[in-house]
């Protein structure tokens, strides 16, 4: 019997090379938007990543593009308030969004932020996959489920990446991929496979950067 969402194939040596080439060349910080009037041009393909607060975003942007602090990490969850955009030579923006659950910012601010990331996910005609990430050790949350319920109105297809794999035992991993599967039935703008990393170990890097590389 076939899982649904089963995990991603790795990377073909070719496939693999040229997701490597792409996401550790040359790759800078552009700006930090906070209106959607700030945000680049829609010129090139872009893929997001979401994820709640101290979800290991940053830790993995850092190991998909090979920079040990292109993307700050921040022991205080919430304090990023900017959609970041990433140039990834002259044909990638990488987006990292503000991570969402236990801000520690005031009601206004996170009211702020949200209506900013609802009219990004909508607006940007170029964005072809948001990242969905989720802590291996956690699963899904009840705000996780509400990122999937904002991509699935605003059409935008999304892919789960379990983060902090290395912190699990293979049961404990199986697990959470049962209860990721049983909540992602309920969402139609899931893409149908998921990805297993550990920034720390590399795991599911070279992966995650072929798929990436394949988006057209």
């Amino acid at each position: 019997m076939t899982l649904p969402f089963p995990l991603a194939e790795p990377p073909d040596p070719l496939a693999e090379e040229t997701g490597r080439k792409l996401l550790t060349g040359e790759v800078e910080f552009l700006k930090g938007v906070v209106a959607m009037e700030g945000m680049p041009a829609a010129d090139r393909l872009e893929v997001c990543f979401a994820g709640r607060s101290n979800v290991g975003k940053s830790s993995l942007i850092n190991a998909l593009t090979g920079r040990r602090a292109i993307a700050r990490t921040s022991n205080t969850p919430g304090r990023t308030q900017e959609i970041n955009f990433f140039t990834v030579g002259t044909s990638h923006y990488l987006v990292d969004l503000p991570g969402y659950g236990f801000a520690k910012a005031p009601l206004p601010v996170v009211e702020k932020w949200q209506r900013l990331l609802k009219a990004y996910l909508s607006g940007r005609a170029t964005l072809r996959r948001a990242f969905l990430l989720v802590d291996m050790r956690h699963g899904v949350k009840d705000v996780d489920a509400e990122m999937m319920h904002l991509m699935n109105k605003s059409a935008v297809t999304f892919q789960v990446v379990l983060t902090k794999a290395d912190k699990l035992s293979l049961a404990q991993q199986e697990k959470t991929l049962a209860q990721v599967r049983a909540a992602l039935n309920k969402h139609p703008a899931a893409f149908p496979e998921l990805v297993v990393t550990s920034s720390e170990k590399g795991l599911g890097i070279p992966t995650l950067r072929s798929i990436i590389a394949g988006l057209t």
